[in-house]
Formats: C-alpha cells, sequence, structure tokens
C-alpha cells in the first residue's frame, strides 16, 4: 500500500465491544463480513485490530496472520494495515517483534508510543531499516502538533526513514469527551508544512462530527479513516446501523466533492 486510499475503514479499535454496538465486530468472521461490506460501501482499506478469546486488545502474529489471509480469500482487492497500539499494555519491543514475525503489508505505529523520548533510537532506526527492506508501509499516528515535531525531528536524524511520510492525524482524542471539530485539523497542517517533505495524509476523527471532520479533510486534499473504531454517530446524530453505513455517508460526501 505504498499510496493510501482516500478511504479507509476502522471497524474494531481496542476498545469498544458490543456492549457499544451490536455490530461492532470482534472475531477473525465479523471482521471479514464487515471489510468485505465496506469495500462494497467505498472502502479501498481496512485498518485491522484482533482480538483475544474475552474480547481484549491482542498484538498476535497468528491472530492477525489468520486474519490477513482470510481477507486476502474474501476481499483481494482490500489493503489490510494492521494496528501496533500499545493500549498501555505493550511495549515498544513488543510491538516492532510483532512487525518482524508477521512481516504485513502495512502497519500504524504512535511515535509516541513506538520511540518516544528516551528511548532506544538505534533499536528505532533498525526496524524502520527493516521495514523500508521489506516493502512494511508505516503510517505514523500523530496526535498533537508535539507529535509532528517529533517526527520531524526524527526524520531529520535518520531515525526514522527520510522521505514523504504516510500519517495519520488523530482528531478528537484527548479532546472533552472525545469530541472532534473540523477547526481541529488546522493545527496538524500547519505543523506538517514544516517537515522536510510533505506527508501522504489522513485523519480520523473522534465524536459526533466525524462526518463533518473527514469531509473538511477531504477539502484540504487529505484522506480518511471513518468506522467504529472513532465514531458510531451519522452526521444527523443517529447510531449508525454498521460500520458499512458510516463508510457510505462519507464516500458520498467524497462522490459530491468529486473525488474518487
Amino acid at each position: 500500500m505504498s499510496t493510501l486510499p482516500l478511504v479507509m475503514v476502522a471497524p474494531t479499535g481496542a476498545r469498544r465491544t458490543k456492549a457499544d454496538h451490536p455490530e461492532l465486530p470482534m472475531t477473525v468472521s465479523e471482521i471479514v463480513d464487515a471489510a468485505e461490506a465496506c469495500w462494497k460501501a467505498g472502502a479501498g482499506a481496512i485498518h485491522a485490530h484482533v482480538r483475544d478469546a474475552g474480547g481484549g486488545h491482542l498484538l498476535d502474529a497468528g491472530a492477525y496472520r489468520e486474519l490477513i489471509e482470510v481477507l486476502a480469500e474474501r476481499v483481494p482487492q482490500m489493503a489490510v494495515q494492521i494496528s501496533t497500539e500499545a493500549v498501555g499494555i505493550y511495549s515498544a519491543d513488543e510491538q516492532m517483534r510483532l512487525v518482524r514475525t508477521l512481516n504485513p503489508p502495512a502497519i500504524s505505529a504512535a511515535i509516541r508510543e513506538l520511540i518516544p523520548v528516551g528511548a532506544d533510537e538505534g533499536a528505532a532506526r533498525e526496524f524502520y531499516a527493516m521495514c523500508g527492506d521489506e516493502g512494511i508501509d508505516v503510517q505514523h499516528i500523530l496526535y498533537d502538533v508535539a507529535d509532528i515535531e517529533r517526527l520531524s525531528d526524527l526524520i531529520a536524524r535518520d531515525v526514522v526513514t527520510p522521505g514523504r511520510p504516510p500519517v495519520i492525524y488523530v482528531l478528537g482524542r484527548y479532546s472533552v469527551n472525545q469530541e472532534s471539530s473540523p477547526d481541529d485539523l488546522a493545527p496538524f497542517l500547519e505543523a506538517a508544512g514544516r517537515l522536510l517533505d510533505a506527508p501522504d495524509w489522513m485523519i480520523c476523527a473522534f465524536g459526533r462530527r466525524e462526518s463533518d471532520c473527514l469531509e473538511a479533510a477531504m477539502r484540504a486534499g487529505g484522506k480518511v479513516r471513518v468506522g467504529f473504531e472513532n465514531s458510531l454517530w451519522n452526521a444527523d446524530g443517529s447510531i449508525a446501523a454498521s460500520n458499512a453505513a458510516r463508510v457510505a455517508e462519507v464516500a458520498e460526501r467524497a462522490r459530491l466533492l468529486g473525488l474518487r
């Protein structure tokens, strides 16, 4: 996935369960069913999480391998990106070990988790070099302007591989009640202008204004990630019936903007 698609779906996440929405997919079978429906609705890629037997967050090469294989059978056209999210459970070493073991096509990784200030930058440099050698696309998760500045510094010092970085800006994660606004995008775009190379950027947005935030990003030339990981709500305030319904709403906004 050397170039990110316009619309990616994040159907599961690490925290929500069926207590939050009965259609939130948690098993491999459910995730693949959701992915197929979301592909038909307009999502070109899936941001995938896997869960353990009790429904908890899991970073496990075997579980991810099973999911990737079944996705390749059912939705071969859909790009697959796996999450390396720590959720306060996994260390940076464990996140990197997962990727080395699995060798997935694409990952997302939070700069603040994978290379926190004071981390072993030599290990991180080796990890990024390995990803480059193996053709593993790394999308950097950025929660605020400080994360962008951190990424810029790491690129300047060749800890993170130089070049046009794929990034995702997270809107609303640390806002009151995890509610985002289209206005939240401006500081990210301003700070990103200081990166050596313009990023291949995407956003996700928490809360009830997810659709408005994603439309603002598309208008500004960005790409979008939509789904139950970040929001359960349609633009009219109603609870969405499914991840595919959320994709369809955002895909229609893209169509009206003249985007594919």
